[in-house]
């Protein structure tokens, strides 16, 4: 009994990473939304999206989890921002340190600023984590339209992100 349901087990283990590693999340097409939302981390999220933002799919960005010691000067001159777009539409956010704490900063940032709607741009292996948790923290009525950033992740980062991804859906499914 025991053996068949550790078998069992590992049969569902194996075919959700397969699905998980097979079916990663794609960009999304040109889609207006009030905002885009970028959690640092991986290479080619912030770029993607000043990008969004230079073609005026959106009107403002948040920045979740910047290092504390960026000013936003450095930040501008990293990639390119000319200051009036820091000015009006980057918004750089310094309380995250982690997806979850990038979801929260988010919920509120999405509050204080009454957006409706925005574009998630993460990377693709990042992706389904990134939208779960933020499902957890935002109401419902925001619509938020998921842009992944394509990568060639390793099997290791495959491999880490889907069990961070199991063991945040474990989390979200626990009552309190």
């Amino acid at each position: 009994m025991i053996r068949r349901l550790f078998a069992a087990l590992l049969v569902l283990w194996a075919i959700g990473f397969l699905w998980f590693a097979t079916t990663l999340p794609r960009p999304a097409g040109r889609t207006q939304t009030d905002a885009i939302i970028v959690p640092t981390g991986a290479a080619g999220r912030i770029e993607r999206g000043l990008n969004v933002l230079e073609r005026g799919d959106a009107r403002t960005m948040l920045i979740t989890g910047v290092d504390r010691e960026v000013r936003p000067g450095e930040f501008a001159a990293e990639f390119d921002v000319p200051a009036p777009v820091m000015d009006c539409c980057v918004t750089l956010g310094f309380a995250a340190v982690d997806t979850r704490s990038n979801a929260a900063e988010t919920a509120q940032w999405v509050r204080q600023n009454k957006v409706g709607s925005f574009r998630l741009v993460t990377t693709d292996w990042h992706m389904r984590r990134a939208a779960g948790e933020l499902e957890r923290t935002l109401p419902p009525q925001v619509v938020v339209v998921e842009d992944a950033v394509v990568s060639e992740p390793s099997l290791r980062i495959l491999f880490v992100e889907y069990h961070k991804l199991l063991a945040s859906t474990l989390a979200r499914s626990l009552p309190g």
